[in-house]
């Protein structure tokens, strides 16, 4: 059975291209350029042998040093098994350990490990050149203000989407 629908005219069917519209469009160009970015940076993080999975989680605890599992999920978006495949991956790599949380038996803080640091720290050497090819067609200034746009959209002063 065919459904009628009417087109409202002032609506824009969400294409993802240039000059869509679309309320759609800007999640759109975020997704594509996600996928492409993505794309780079697995470039850079698969001859160290790791995903981004494994970075995203990497990153967090260089940023906020021993954190707790469910704090792993809130900060990556992933899920609670994921977290925990990926920090069994980091262990078995020895790139992080799992230590008891003083006053709670029940609960574990991931830590990177000094042979974790360096594999952050050498990811970052590999990715400079193809993270310079991502921005390559950006001119004078344009990869600073997209990071400067970008970090204001994603960032709001309470740390939640508004």
């Amino acid at each position: 059975m065919a459904t009628d629908v009417t087109r409202h005219p002032n609506a824009s069917r969400a294409t993802g291209h240039a000059g869509d519209a679309s309320p759609f469009a800007l999640g759109l160009l975020l997704r594509r350029a996600h996928w492409r970015a993505a794309a780079v940076m697995a470039e850079a993080l698969g001859p160290l042998g790791i995903e981004l999975r494994h970075f995203a989680v990497l990153i967090e605890l260089v940023n906020r040093g021993p954190t707790v599992q469910r704090d792993l999920v809130a900060a990556t978006g992933s899920d609670k098994a994921g977290i925990m495949r990926v920090v069994d991956d980091l262990e078995r790599r020895g790139l992080a350990v799992r230590k008891a949380v003083p006053g709670d038996r029940r609960v574990r803080a991931v830590e990177i490990t000094g042979e974790g640091l360096e594999l952050f720290d050498a990811a970052h050497v590999a990715a400079g050149p193809l993270a310079a090819r991502l921005v390559a067609e950006l001119g004078a200034g344009e990869p600073e203000r997209l990071m400067d746009l970008l970090t204001r959209l994603a960032d709001t002063p309470d740390g939640k989407p508004e």
